[in-house]
């Protein structure tokens, strides 16, 4: 197995799991929060979908400029399905880029910046490792979001408390 075969094996189960956490989002609840500095349910379920463009990044250049590119944050969703939409395609787009990556040179350079200004520089292995950790963490985030709104979660590696 090569690291783009294990990472693109990792990507396809994260996916998978993210969408059965997305899919449980109440679309009644897209702009409750459970603390003030906290993202709304909807941007955080957003966030989370959008999440594995970053594999197209990495695949496809050697550095993404937050302010450069042009990127802007996205307007509030406007429901479960525009949700669910963005993660298909997303996650689907994701998925190709790192099948289409055979041969990329993973030990090269990604750099992350704001307006010119590096942010992050790491090989390509590391920064596709880190965006997997990133989905990870903002799962976590969307189970604890839904438990306090006492929505059943989904398991992710086995069945989980609600489940049994």
């Amino acid at each position: 197995m090569t690291q783009l075969s294990f990472f693109q094996d990792q990507l396809a189960a994260l996916v998978q799991g993210n969408r059965k956490i997305l899919e449980r989002i109440p679309g009644d609840k897209l702009l409750w929060k459970p603390h003030e500095k906290s993202m709304t349910l909807g941007r955080l379920g957003q966030h989370l979908a959008e999440l594995p463009h970053w594999m197209n990044r990495i695949a496809e250049n050697d550095h993404f400029d937050f302010i450069l590119s042009g990127h802007a944050a996205p307007a509030p969703p406007r429901s479960l399905e525009e949700i669910l939409d963005l993660q298909a395609s997303k996650s689907q787009a994701a998925v190709s880029a790192l099948k289409q990556a055979e041969g990329l040179d993973l030990d090269a350079p990604f750099e992350v910046r704001r307006n010119g200004q590096v942010l992050s520089k790491t090989p390509r292995l590391q920064a596709i490792e880190r965006q997997l950790q990133h989905m990870v963490h903002h799962r976590g985030q969307l189970t604890v979001y839904l438990r306090l709104l006492d929505v059943p979660i989904p398991g992710f590696f086995g069945p989980s408390a609600d489940e049994q």
